[in-house]
């Protein structure tokens, strides 16, 4: 199993980190990480030709971000 980037990350959004636990159960397949420890966070969507990247500096914006992109409510 993939290894995920500690839940840590999240201090400043701890309000987030039940989402991102509850998205990453729901869609395994999409890859959430951050850029370095206070980096932006991004996400790796894969596709039939390739992916599409999504870059945030919040993982509140990017988790609302994927979530248009999969056509997903919050």
């Amino acid at each position: 199993m993939p290894t995920r980037p500690a839940l840590s990350l999240v201090a400043a959004e701890p309000d987030q980190v039940p989402r991102l636990r509850a998205f990453r159960e729901r869609y395994p397949h999409i890859v959430i990480g951050t850029l370095g420890l206070g980096g932006a966070w991004q996400a790796r969507i894969p596709e039939e030709r390739g992916e599409t990247v999504l870059t945030r500096y919040l993982l509140r914006d990017l988790l609302d971000k994927v979530g248009e992109v999969l056509a997903d409510p919050p």
